[in-house]
């Protein structure tokens, strides 16, 4: 049966699970709510496997017992422990975050002063569980979390062996080989200063991007922490200052008594390496072994060097060869102990490009743990894309291979770029990692060319990579423009304003037209105009009244003038008049007098003069 558990399951009754966020050699972790505080937890669930090894029970328990009484601000707080259908799990804080490991990867060298922050905030976790008698015994940067703020948080103190517990004697080799001390190598009791050699492989490891034994398996990397002196962290990386570089150094003695005396003397070293200032040379010892015992931690064994030669001795060539006999002895010895606690090796499958879920399902199978590691990648999320040991090689059957896991390509705040014109937005978003779509959409109040908003909206996080969609302004909408001619105003302006249009009036005077009547409008009707332009309308309103001239005694001609510029009709009638000086006269109006509206019709007579039979007719212009 698988030892995967699947979202929305319910441990013992109060947590559940939300997903996985990760594995290491003894248990799976899970992102999980905790039913009865309304609160997301870490739930590491261990192993079916050495759920059945008393042994590994004992050190599961130890854990939440070791951590629960670790109260501090570096430390992951442990909440709750319990037992559920037959097997462990602890409780304890959510970390928003990623591994130091995963920082390491993804930035390593890191700048010196990041590396002392980080390196810092982990003494003062240690130095806290140092003081009550903890030791944590696996440091390495795949147990401290990082979170946005840049506070390090230090996780698994259960691997800690609390104060003389019975399983302090047991000698077994535990934690991860590459940051092992010499004495946690050895199979030998640790104390204080074996976390001290843990961190100052970490240390060593931001600084470089490498730790300093490497090997094909983990026992050759045993051996090289146990006889070989670490190359300088400088010849990997030049940036390393003098200074900075003794603390690691110094970090790193194989024997306990050289190595900082506690995590305060080695936060000092840290801080005066700030300055430029090495830490003063290590004690000297004649011990080759672990340090003496202390008030919190029983006496540890050690390996004395021997007592002086007799007054006989043959001088300093017979001391060399009885000290290269001592060293050959120990170094045999811890050859032989390794040998011995030798598991199988077995060939490591190759996983990557194969999901996370299959990569652990393969690597079990064949007996090796799996320790995820997430890092920001192109490739999809949840793929293989790294392994350590490599496949192919051969590394101890049980042993833990470190597998790389795309995280995807990351996420990405997206920026305001309302205003901005259309490159200017495009720019800014591509440079943020995204892919853009541009789409026109009419605004009446952002000018043509402008970025109105983005979808998703600023400010919401997205997956590097995405494709966003960029709305950029066209400028107030277009619109036909209807047709009013004829309509009265108040109809249509109506009518264009539910069009979207503004409107503007002018009045004329019409004679045929009732007041109100749109008489003509620009833009002509069927046109098309901006939304929230102006239509003008020309509406026809009443002629104001004009005097009525009287032109009784002007010539016909003076008397259509002077009624035309007014605005006057004209109607004629012949008049007979008995005088010829009549002939062609107005003699006649009607009205005479008074006020008309312009186009009325005024009435003039024009007098025609009929002489008498056989006198010469003279005529004078009447129009008949």
């Amino acid at each position: 049966m698988s030892d995967r558990l699947e979202p929305a399951a319910v441990i013992d009754g109060r947590y559940r699970i939300e997903h996985r966020l990760g594995s290491g050699g003894m248990a799976d972790v899970y992102c999980a709510t905790d039913l009865q505080l309304d609160r997301m937890i870490a739930l590491k669930v261990l192993y079916r496997r050495f759920a059945e090894d008393p042994e590994f029970v004992e050190r599961f328990r130890r854990e939440a017992s070791a951590a629960a009484g670790l109260q501090h601000q570096h430390i992951v707080a442990v909440y709750d422990r319990g037992e559920w259908d037959g097997t462990y799990y602890i409780a304890m804080e959510y970390l928003e975050g990623q591994s130091l490991k995963a920082v390491i990867q993804q930035y390593a060298p890191l700048d010196p002063e990041l590396a002392i922050a980080y390196t810092d905030q982990i003494l003062r976790a240690a130095r806290f569980a140092h003081r009550r008698g903890v030791i944590h015994r696996d440091i390495k940067p795949h147990n401290v979390i990082i979170d946005a703020e840049g506070a390090a948080t230090v996780t698994d103190f259960g691997i800690a062996r609390a104060g003389a517990s019975e399983m302090t004697q047991t000698g077994s080799i535990m934690g991860t080989a590459q940051y092992l001390s010499p004495e946690q190598a050895q199979g030998f009791a640790v104390s204080p200063q074996s976390d001290l050699y843990s961190i100052g492989i970490v240390l060593y490891e931001m600084l470089t991007g490498r730790v300093p034994f490497e090997g094909e398996s983990a026992v050759s990397i045993a051996l090289k922490q146990v006889a070989e002196p670490p190359v300088p962290p400088s010849v990997h990386n030049p940036a390393v200052p003098p200074a900075l570089e003794a603390v690691v150094l110094r970090a790193l003695a194989k024997e306990p008594t050289a190595r900082f005396e506690d995590a305060d003397a080695f936060i000092d070293a840290l801080e005066a390496a700030r300055d430029g200032i090495a830490p003063p040379p290590a004690p000297m010892s004649t011990v080759v072994g672990l340090a003496p015992a202390t008030s919190a931690y029983p006496a540890q064994p050690a390996y004395a060097a021997p007592p002086p030669p007799a007054a006989a001795d043959d001088g300093p060539s017979r001391r060399w060869w009885i000290f290269a006999i001592i060293a050959l002895l120990v170094v045999g010895g811890v050859i032989v102990a390794l040998l011995l606690s030798r598991a199988q090796q077995v060939v490591v499958p190759s996983v990557v490009g194969s999901d996370s879920a299959t990569a652990r399902s393969v690597l079990d199978r064949e007996g090796f743990s799996t320790d995820e590691i997430p890092k920001t990648s192109s490739r999809p999320k949840g793929e293989v894309i790294g392994q350590d040991p490599a496949g192919g090689t051969k590394a101890d059957k049980g042993s833990v291979v470190t597998v790389t896991v795309s995280d995807g390509p990351g996420m990405v705040t997206i920026p305001d770029v309302t205003g901005l014109s259309s490159s200017q937005a495009r720019r800014r978003l591509e440079n943020a990692g995204l892919r853009v779509r541009v789409r026109e959409r009419a605004s009446q109040d952002i000018p043509k060319g402008e970025a109105i908003e983005t979808s998703p909206q600023v400010g919401q996080q997205i997956e590097r990579g995405s494709t966003i969609s960029l709305v950029i302004s066209s400028g107030p909408e277009k619109v036909d423009v209807p047709s009013v001619v004829g309509q009265q105003q108040a109809d249509a302006q109506t009518t264009l304003i539910t069009a979207g249009f503004k409107v503007t009036l002018t009045e004329r005077e019409d004679l045929t037209a009732e007041p109100g009547t749109v008489l003509s409008q620009s833009p002509a009707a069927g046109a098309t105009a901006k939304k929230g332009s102006t239509v003008r309308l020309v509406v026809a309103k009443k002629p104001a009244l004009v005097n009525v001239p009287n032109t009784i005694g002007d010539d016909e001609a003076t008397a259509l003038d002077r009624l035309a510029k007014v605005g006057l009709g004209v109607s004629e009638e012949a008049v007979d008049v008995d005088s010829e000086d009549q002939d062609g006269i107005v003699v006649q109006q009607r009205p005479q007098s008074g006020k008309l509206a312009p186009g009325t019709t005024v009435t003039i007579g024009v007098g025609t003069f009929t002489p008498s039979p056989g006198a010469a007719r003279v005529r004078r212009g009447v129009r008949r």
